[in-house]
């Protein structure tokens, strides 16, 4: 029997009740042990290799104490002792809570003391940044051992136990473990662009789902090679990993997302598909063209987060495929998707919805809009167990996003008649100035296609009479001596005089999700701190 449906023909149900993400790996092993799993740094790992080192390192943890149901909090790089260390913390039981590897201060200190795990399994280069947050939950009693990565040279931090140490101290093997679909596998914290984060929970089944998925929104088949960088505390970096055991494929994993080394590594790699978030397609367009551009070898991108322009332009230079997706941690990744790319589906759309799930737009009263009105996008479960059953710990964020049963996205979107929907951006991300409703995404968009632009970001500021005031932050490519009054005058020409901003700062980088979305939360909303004013040159020019 197949473990997953890869063709979305056939109907319900696309799960089996008796698989797990556990299950996966075991069958893997026994099915294809000597396919290439994941190639790291020049060396392979084949699907028996992996279950061998997992199943060494759970039973280590299980040694060390960790039982099931107990929270794990991981903060480690993109590395293969991550990998390792993903399958271990499911294959014990217990529940893996992913950290940033960005985090630091009162950000980790909440995450930390919000999730209350029995472990942290972390990098030693992150051993200062963890010192505050790993000694409270010490001394609060919910943390009982820190086990750190080494590299050579390093000390380990006291107290502490080696990840290595671990492994090679499990030498009992771990008990039988009983796995269930609808056991907790993931807390995982969203960044967020605004507001405190919150720990999604995803069931077994819910990690499933998220790189079913994506084997149906990328035409994954067996042979293909993935370009790995995702981060695996990111749900994209997660569903990668789950993905490679559903079908057999090989992931070239790369230490970090690099716009500048992109095209080589996909071409060394012999990657047939290449993955994608947030701005990553605009960071490669803005690299400067180069023989790469065609002969990289990939033939589909797929992800989320493309806008129109960037993906005909994206299509046009590189000749690859767009795959383009949405959806939230919250709803196994994906909700919709638009596997048919520009060709069969609907070029900018962010297609129609996955088949296990409802995906309505609906207006204020939750009344489903017309074909081609705007409202809020919904999603409901068609197969038990894909949609989050909450916020960890956090009745009050649940409750807020869970009604019906319904999951309320707060994102805007229209929908035809055809069911292809077409996202416009967050409903909190919408500005309104001397009452003109604006979207921060489509001044941003408008914004990145000065050719002198790497990015931006549009926040609303309140003013000195009380009214709300378009500030745009820009980061401009290397050497840009770009000013912002060039810039205004850019903007009048191509967009409604209510939208062009009045303050411009630029910035030399933005602090960003690790989808490498902007968090707008981290931007300044003073009123003093612009490189350029437009009403105050506007005032000075009248004067004069």
């Amino acid at each position: 029997m197949a473990v997953v449906k890869l063709s979305r023909d056939g109907g319900a149900p696309f799960f089996r009740d008796d698989e797990t993400v556990p299950g996966l790996l075991a069958r893997a092993a026994v099915e294809r042990p000597d396919h290439v799993y994941l190639r790291h740094d020049g060396h392979d790992l084949t699907c028996a290799g992996l279950a061998q080192a997992v199943g060494q390192l759970s039973a280590g943890l299980h040694a060390a104490g960790i039982r099931q149901g107990d929270r794990v909090a991981v903060m480690l790089g993109h590395h293969l002792d991550h990998v390792l260390v993903f399958f271990a913390i499911q294959q014990v039981g217990a529940v893996l809570v992913p950290v940033n590897t960005a985090l630091k201060g009162p950000s980790l200190e909440y995450q930390i003391a919000h999730c209350a795990p029995a472990m942290v399994i972390a990098d030693a280069e992150f051993s200062q940044v963890l010192e505050g947050p790993v000694h409270a939950a010490r001394s609060s009693g919910a943390l009982a051992a820190s086990v750190w990565r080494m590299t050579d040279g390093e000390l380990l931090p006291a107290p502490g136990t080696d990840l290595k140490n671990l492994r090679a101290e499990a030498v009992v093997a771990l008990p039988v473990v009983a796995h269930d679909p609808r056991d907790l596998r993931i807390i995982l914290y969203t960044s967020g662009t605004t507001g405190a984060p919150k720990g999604v929970q995803m069931s077994d089944r819910m990690v499933q789902a998220t790189a079913l998925g994506s084997i149906w929104l990328s035409d994954m088949r067996p042979g293909s090679v993935l370009h790995f960088w995702d981060p695996i505390y990111h749900v994209f970096g997660a569903e990668v990993l789950v993905l490679a055991l559903m079908v057999p494929v090989t992931l070239h994993m790369v230490p970090r997302f690099s716009a500048s080394r992109f095209w080589t590594e996909v071409r060394e790699a012999g990657a047939s598909h290449i993955h994608f978030v947030g701005g990553v397609l605009q960071l490669l367009l803005k690299q400067p063209p180069s023989d790469l551009d065609r002969s990289h070898g990939a033939r589909i991108a797929w992800g989320g987060g493309c806008p129109r322009d960037v993906w005909a332009a994206f299509e046009t230079r590189f000749g690859v495929e767009i795959r383009e997706g949405y959806g939230m941690t919250e709803t196994s990744s994906f909700s919709t998707i638009n596997p048919g790319g520009s060709h069969a589906g609907k070029l900018g759309s962010i297609g129609t919805a996955v088949d296990y799930f409802r995906v309505e737009v609906v207006d204020e009263q939750g009344q489903p809009c017309a074909p081609g009105q705007p409202g809020e996008i919904r999603v409901a479960e068609v197969e038990p167990g894909v949609l989050t059953t909450g916020y960890y710990a956090n009745p009050e964020a649940t409750a807020g996003a869970l009604r019906d049963g319904w999951l309320y996205t707060g994102d805007i979107a229209e929908m035809d008649t055809a069911g292809f929907i077409t996202y416009h951006g967050r409903k909190k991300d919408s500005l309104r100035r001397r009452g003109e409703n604006i979207s921060a995404w489509e001044v941003e968009r408008v914004v990145n296609d000065h050719p002198e632009i790497a990015e931006s970001a549009l926040i609303g500021v309140r003013n000195e009479i009380g009214d709300e005031d378009l500030k745009l932050f820009v980061r401009r490519i290397d050497g840009s001596t770009l000013d912002g009054a060039t810039l205004l005058s850019w903007c009048s020409e191509r967009m409604p005089r209510f939208q062009v901003p009045r303050l411009i700062r630029f910035v030399e980088n933005f602090r960003k999700t690790p989808t490498q979305r902007i968090q707008k939360q981290f931007l300044s909303a003073a009123m003093d701190d612009f490189d350029h004013d437009a009403e105050a040159v506007k005032a000075s020019s009248n004067k004069d």
